[in-house]
């Protein structure tokens, strides 16, 4: 049935936030024939079995906003500041960003030896599948799904 509700209604906003290997949030702004908006929050994580994806979906209104906000910040500072005081919530910033790094690299080096590249994925193909805890992040990484916290 959303669908049939979010059919037709094209975004005129979106980002997107990636949180971890599994999830990652849809934030979309879209306009009602009415041309009033509304915020799209989707959750879509990937099933276990790689066979696609589970989506939950809110919609969230105008006049809904700022009550929303107040609770989403008030839950988020009373685990913040209450409950877990002394955790390190910016660990997960600092190992996107460095995940990131490390993908960019491994680009410019494709980018840069291309011949290398086809050769090392040759050669990995016929190898042993399993891993080897002395390979790095790099070796094991092959797109965004495989990001690991």
């Amino acid at each position: 049935m959303e669908k049939e509700f979010d059919k037709g209604q094209e975004s005129v906003y979106s980002n997107k936030v990636r949180a971890g290997r599994r999830r990652t949030y849809f934030f979309d702004v879209r306009q009602t024939k009415g041309e009033d908006y509304y915020v799209t929050l989707t959750e879509s994580t990937k099933k276990f079995n790689g066979d696609g994806y589970t989506r939950h979906k809110i919609f969230l209104y105008k006049e809904d906003f700022n009550r929303f906000m107040e609770g989403l910040n008030d839950a988020v500072s009373h685990v913040k500041n209450e409950l877990m005081p002394d955790y390190d919530y910016e660990q997960f910033d600092r190992r996107q960003e460095e995940w990131e790094k490390q993908k960019e690299l491994e680009k410019a080096e494709q980018q840069a030896n291309p011949q290398s590249t086809a050769t090392e994925e040759a050669s990995e193909s016929t190898s042993d599948s399993s891993t080897d805890s002395s390979e790095s992040i790099s070796d094991v990484i092959e797109s965004d799904e495989d990001m690991t916290w």
